[in-house]
């Protein structure tokens, strides 16, 4: 079951179409700023991974494929102030 997590207006789902090395990031905010996801695989669990989304408001992109996602947030970028981040969570 996928999970979701919300970091201002942006969104990370993870696993993504029933896929445990996939997690996607929707921009659902208006303000200009990318959004991402920060997580953490299996195979490197000890490797802090990004994935942006800079393609701008009511877009998603979805990582390439690899080990399980163990650990996530998600993050609206803002340039001049600390970011809006939600807790980690495990899918």
């Amino acid at each position: 079951m996928a999970l979701s997590v919300k970091g201002g207006g942006v969104t990370a789902t993870s696993p993504w179409n029933n896929n445990d090395g996939l997690i996607s990031v929707y921009d659902g905010s208006d303000d200009g700023d990318p959004g991402k996801a920060e997580y953490y695989r299996q195979d490197s669990a000890g490797t802090l991974r990004t994935l942006w989304n800079q393609s701008g408001y009511n877009t998603r992109v979805i990582s390439g494929g690899g080990s399980k996602v163990i650990k996530f947030k998600a993050c609206d970028d803002n340039d001049w102030a600390e970011d809006d981040c939600s807790g980690w969570v495990a899918p």
